[in-house]
C-alpha cells in the first residue's frame, strides 16, 4: 500500500491504512471516516458527548490503575490525555460521522486512539507508537463500546438537558414581567376562535410562562434517570471481560470525575439493552415543543393585521416583510421558532423508531438517537432565546385596541346572566349585535332600568 508523506502508516485487524500523519486519530477511525459519509457532521461537533467519553476514559484508567491492571505512567497519561479534552482540546480530532453502524463503536475507537496518542506524546513517544499506549489494551480496558458509549451518552444527554433549562427560564421571566406590565388591561378570551369571556392580558402571559415552566421539572426528573448508567458490564451487562473489583467501583469513581450523580442500574443487562429514558426524554422535549409551537400560534394569531386582524398584541419589527408590499412586517420570529418545533416533532419519532428497533441484548441505533436529541436541544436552546429577547422582550399590547374589541363583543352576557339568566342574556346579546352596537352600549339605551341590567350596568366590569 502506497501512502504520501502527509501520511502514517497504520494497522488495525483489517490490515494496513493511511492515517493523516498530523492526527491524533488510528486506524480505526480512519476506517469509519471513509465508511460513514452520511451527514458531513463530526462526533465533534456534539461536545458533550466528546467530553462525557473522556470522563467515562479518565474513570476506567483510574480504577484500572489501583486495581494494578495499567501502569502507573500510562494510566497518568491517559488521564492527562482525558483532562486536555475535558477542558475543551482536540475535540476537532473526533472526526467521525455522527450517523454510523456498529453500535457506537466507531465513536469509542475516535476516543480511545486520540486519548492513546495524546497519552503517548505525554511519555514521550510518537503518534502511532502504540507500544507505549494501546487504544484498546490500554484505554479500552475493562471496557466495551456497548457500556462506555452507552454511559457517555447519557451523560452528555443529561448535561445537554441541563444546558437547556435556563433558556427556557428566560422565556418564562420574559413573559413573567408582560403578565405584570398588563396585568390591569381587560380584553377578550376566545374558546374556538370565537368571543367568549372578558380575560386580563397578564393573565395570558402568566399561563404561557407557568405552562413552560412545568416543563422544567419535569426535564429534571428526567436527568436523574438518564444518570443511571451500566458502565462496568461491558458487551452486554454480564461485566464479562471485567474485574470485579473494576466493575464495583468504576461507577463511584465516574461520578468523583463527572460531577453528576451517577448510579449503577439495577439491572445491567435490561440497562444496556433498553432506550427507554431517550424516548421519555424525546417526548419531553416534543411536548415542550408542541407548547411553544402553539404559544407562538397565538402570538402570530394575535399580532394579526395589524387592521384586518386582532391586533392585540403588537410584535417587535424586525425586518421588512415583502419584496412587493412596502411597509408589511411579518411575525419572523415566531415563525422560526415553530419551524424549530416541528423539527424536534420529527426527531422524536425517529428516536421512537430507533428504540423499537434494537434487537436481543443491544440497540444499534444510539448513534443516532444523541444525534438527535443533541439537534432537538440545541435548536430548542437556540429558539427559546431568540424568542425570549427578540420577541417577547419587546412585544407591546395594544390597550385601545383590545378594549375596543371587549367593548364590541357579547363577552359580558355571561356576567350579565348572573342577574337576568342565561336566556335573557343570550336575548339581549342577539339584539346587540343584530343592532351592530357595542353589548354594554345597547343595554344602556334599550334596557338600562330592566331588572338585573341595571344592577350589572353599575358593576365595574360594566364599565368598558
Amino acid at each position: 500500500m502506497t501512502h504520501n508523506l502527509n501520511d502514517r502508516l497504520e494497522s488495525d485487524s483489517l490490515g494496513a491504512i493511511a492515517v493523516p500523519a498530523a492526527a491524533l486519530y488510528g486506524p480505526q477511525t480512519a476506517r469509519a471516516v471513509e465508511n460513514f459519509r452520511i451527514t458531513g457532521r463530526s462526533v465533534g461537533a456534539i461536545p458533550d458527548l466528546v467530553r462525557s467519553m473522556a470522563w467515562v476514559k479518565k474513570a476506567a484508567a483510574i480504577v484500572n490503575m489501583r486495581s494494578g491492571e495499567l501502569p502507573t505512567d500510562v494510566a497518568n497519561a491517559i488521564v492527562a490525555a482525558c483532562d486536555e479534552i475535558i477542558s475543551g482540546k482536540f475535540h476537532e480530532e473526533f472526526v467521525v460521522d455522527q450517523f454510523q453502524g456498529g453500535a457506537g463503536t466507531s465513536t469509542n475507537m475516535n476516543a480511545n486512539e486520540v486519548i492513546a496518542n495524546r497519552a503517548i506524546e505525554h511519555l514521550g513517544g510518537s503518534r502511532g507508537d502504540y507500544r507505549l499506549v494501546h487504544p484498546i489494551d490500554h484505554v479500552n480496558r475493562s471496557q466495551s463500546t456497548n457500556d462506555a458509549y452507552a454511559t457517555a451518552v447519557r451523560l452528555a444527554a443529561c448535561t445537554m438537558v441541563e444546558e437547556l433549562l435556563p433558556a427556557i427560564k428566560l422565556v418564562v421571566v420574559e413573559f413573567r414581567h408582560k403578565a405584570s406590565q398588563y396585568a390591569d388591561v381587560r380584553k377578550l378570551a376566545r374558546t374556538q376562535l370565537q368571543d367568549a369571556v372578558p380575560i386580563m392580558a397578564g393573565m395570558e402571559f402568566e399561563a404561557y410562562a407557568e405552562t413552560l415552566l412545568e416543563d422544567i421539572e419535569r426535564l429534571r426528573e428526567m436527568q436523574r434517570h438518564l444518570l443511571e448508567v451500566n458502565l462496568g458490564g461491558t458487551a452486554v451487562g454480564t461485566g464479562v471481560g471485567a474485574r470485579a473489583a473494576y466493575r464495583a467501583t468504576i461507577v463511584q469513581v465516574l461520578e468523583e470525575v463527572s460531577g453528576l450523580p451517577v448510579r449503577n442500574p439495577l439491572n445491567p443487562i435490561e440497562a444496556t439493552a433498553d432506550m427507554g429514558a431517550f424516548v421519555t426524554l424525546s417526548g419531553l422535549l416534543k411536548r415542550h415543543a408542541v407548547k411553544l409551537s402553539k404559544i407562538c400560534n397565538d402570538l402570530r394569531l394575535l399580532s394579526s393585521g395589524p387592521i384586518g386582524g386582532i391586533g392585540e398584541v403588537v410584535l417587535p419589527a424586525r425586518q421588512a416583510g415583502s419584496s412587493i408590499m412596502p411597509g408589511k412586517v411579518n411575525p419572523v420570529i415566531p415563525e422560526a421558532v415553530n419551524q424549530v418545533c416541528f423539527k424536534v416533532i420529527g426527531n422524536d419519532l425517529a428516536i421512537t423508531f430507533a428504540a423499537e428497533a434494537g434487537q436481543l441484548q443491544l440497540n444499534a441505533f444510539e448513534p443516532m438517537i444523541i444525534q438527535s436529541l443533541h439537534e432537538s436541544i440545541s435548536l430548542l436552546r437556540a429558539a427559546l432565546t431568540t424568542l425570549g429577547t427578540a420577541c417577547i422582550r419587546d412585544l407591546e399590547v395594544d390597550e385601545r385596541r383590545c378594549l375596543e374589541h371587549l367593548s364590541r363583543s357579547t363577552a359580558l352576557a355571561v356576567l350579565l346572566a348572573q342577574y337576568v339568566g342565561y336566556d335573557e342574556a343570550a336575548r339581549l346579546a342577539k339584539e346587540a349585535l343584530a343592532a351592530g352596537e357595542p353589548f354594554v352600549s345597547y343595554l344602556r339605551e334599550t334596557a338600562a332600568s330592566k331588572p338585573g341590567v341595571s344592577d350589572f350596568l353599575s358593576t365595574d366590569v360594566a364599565r368598558v
